[in-house]
Formats: structure tokens, C-alpha cells, sequence
């Protein structure tokens, strides 16, 4: 475990100031964000079946923590590591039309996590999906949501600058946009976490677009699951952390694959068997609608608006007793 404690580091608000503001900042935001955005919020599952299909793959080796249900033999459900799927299935389900979408509260164990700064066993974000035509599947409606998304977590930094304004961290000015490829063009000698610290820090703010697929090095930039992003349009979100000298990832995003995407990114990723799941052959028949989707986390969010350093200090998990006592030593106080 590695850990990162910033040089007189003052967290401003005491434990009971900053539940206080954890609390304002969600409720706030998922206001904000459900109407800028055409999103009604909707009920979410916490383990779905695990044949199915439905469950995130994540990077493909991380475990889901799995159990039997009494009332139904013969099956094993999964704790979900993200909606992603599910989420698409969920507005066919309910009839969503184009430029109508959904947004849920999501919680998930990530077993095998690495426990630092940034990193929890417990996540807690804000899942999304919104229908969106064919013709829609364009960089052009990605950019357009992605700068929607940033326009409101500036108008979130307003919103908490006026409640706790000697804690608030201040953001950038504007997002910039740019490529897989073209970091590793930039930074060759690099390695991928390397290149989105060097490009992030230089901005601010960074969407990092098309993740998932080789790159002219041979290598993809990082892991991303073959059966719900399209890996040539999709990101991530990157705010500049001084704190810990890196960059943040706060948002997940992109359009979902379609039935071409679907089957060539499961050819690349050597999976196609997926294809027998109910889910893979509703994409592959056009019975789901074409979306656009992502998760935004609900911590990490807190912990870039209240300039924490730590995430711990803005959720409540388990840590190893000696991080905790570490923790404290140095003013970081572990929910």
C-alpha cells in the first residue's frame, strides 16, 4: 500500500462539519444533475444473477463477490462492480425514448482493490444512461455530454464555495479533450499513468477519449470491458489533484456499443462465447436501445470539491488498522 500525506496538510472542516457537507454535495448534485442532464432517478439492483451477463467485467480479472440464494436453487448471484449493462437493459424495460435517460445511486465491493488515497473496497457513485439515436453515435454528442457534465461539477464548486468557502477546492476554467493516441504520440516513452498526469496537470481538466483498444505501441491504454463501451467513443473525466500530485479520475463515460462494435470488441478480447447471453444477443438483434452512459463517483467527487486527501475521509470503509493510525498521525481522519 502506498501512501500519500500532503506537507501540513489542514483539512478545514472537523468529522461532523464534513458529513454535513458530504450530504449537501450529494443532494445537491444529483438535483443538478438529473435535470441538466433529462435523467429521472430510478431504483437499482446490488447483485444481479450471474448468468445473466449483467455484470460489469471491469478489467476482466477482478473477482465479484458471489453467493447462493436459498429461494433460488441452482443459481449465484453477484454483487454488481458497475450498472453498465444493466442500466441499458433497464430503459428498454421501461420504455425510455431518445433524449430520455435515468440516473441511480450505485454501490458495489471491489474485493481485490489496491487500498490507498484514491482507491476503496467500497465505491459509491452515480450511474447513468440516456437514450440516444443511431445517427447520435458521434464524438460530436460525446464531447456535447461530456462538457455538460463538467459545467455542472463548476456549478457544484459555486454551490459549495458559498456553504464552506475556506474548504472548497477551485477547478479549472474548461475541460480539454484528447486521445489515447495521442499521449502515447506526445509522451512515447511514458507509461500510460505517467502520460495522464503529465497531460492532466498541464490542463486542469482532461477527457481522455477512446480506452479499451491497442494502441501503435501494441498496447491498450488501460483495461476496459469489450461489452459496454464502445472503445472508440468513450473517457474518462481527469481533474488535476495537487494533493496527491496526480490526476483524479472522477467520471467513467461513454456510447455503448452497438452490434458491430459489440462483436468486434469481443473478437479482440477473445470472449465472443459472451455472445450466448441474453444481453449480448439483445444488442446484436437491435432489441436495446442505442445509449450513451457512465458513473460518476459520488467520494471521489467529495473528496475533489472539499480538497480531501484521502478518500476515506468522505466514505465509510474498511482500512487496514495501520493506515488508519498513519492516518491520523497526519491529520487525515478516516471515516
Amino acid at each position: 500500500m502506498s501512501l500519500i500525506f500532503p506537507k501540513n496538510y489542514d483539512p478545514k472542516l472537523d468529522v461532523r462539519q464534513t458529513q454535513e457537507a458530504i450530504k449537501y454535495i450529494r443532494d445537491t448534485f444529483q438535483k443538478e444533475f438529473g435535470k441538466e442532464m433529462n435523467l429521472e432517478r430510478i431504483s437499482a439492483p446490488l447483485f444481479v444473477r450471474k448468468s445473466s451477463g449483467l455484470n460489469d467485467d471491469l478489467n476482466g480479472v477482478e473477482r465479484p463477490v458471489s453467493f447462493d440464494v436459498a429461494g433460488i436453487p441452482g443459481e449465484t448471484a453477484e454483487v454488481v462492480h458497475s450498472l453498465a449493462k444493466w442500466k441499458r437493459m433497464a430503459l428498454y424495460e421501461y420504455g425510455f425514448q431518445p433524449g430520455e435517460g435515468l440516473y441511480t445511486n450505485m454501490n458495489a465491493i471491489r474485493r481485490d482493490e489496491t487500498l490507498d488515497n484514491l482507491h476503496s473496497c467500497y465505491v459509491d457513485q452515480w450511474d447513468w444512461e440516456k437514450v440516444i439515436t443511431k445517427e447520435e453515435r458521434t464524438i460530436d454528442t460525446l464531447k456535447a455530454t461530456v462538457r455538460t457534465i463538467f459545467k455542472i461539477i463548476k456549478h457544484m464548486q459555486h454551490e459549495v464555495w458559498y456553504k464552506y468557502p475556506e474548504a472548497v477546492k477551485h477547478l479549472p476554467k474548461d475541460i480539454t479533450f484528447i486521445t489515447t493516441q495521442e499521449l502515447v504520440d506526445r509522451y512515447p516513452d511514458k507509461t500510460p499513468k505517467e502520460r495522464e498526469n503529465l497531460i492532466t496537470k498541464e490542463h486542469g481538466c482532461v477527457f481522455l477519449m477512446k480506452i479499451g483498444d491497442k494502441l501503435s505501441n501494441g498496447e491498450p491504454h488501460d483495461g476496459r470491458a469489450p461489452d459496454y463501451d464502445d472503445w472508440s467513443l468513450n473517457g474518462d473525466i481527469l481533474f488535476w489533484f495537487e494533493h496527491l500530485n496526480c490526476a483524479l479520475e472522477i467520471s467513467s463515460m461513454g456510447i455503448r456499443v452497438d452490434e458491430n462494435s459489440l462483436h468486434q470488441q469481443l473478437e479482440k478480447a477473445g470472449c465472443t462465447e459472451r455472445e450466448k447471453f441474453p444481453y449480448h444477443q439483445m444488442i446484436l438483434n437491435k432489441e436495446l436501445p442505442y445509449t450513451i452512459g457512465g458513473g460518476i463517483g459520488q467520494s471521489r467527487l467529495c473528496m475533489l470539491l472539499l480538497d480531501r486527501a484521502h478518500i476515506g475521509e468522505v466514505q465509510a470503509s474498511l482500512w487496514p488498522d495501520g493506515m488508519r493510525k498513519e492516518c491520523k498521525e497526519n491529520n487525515i481522519i478516516l471515516l
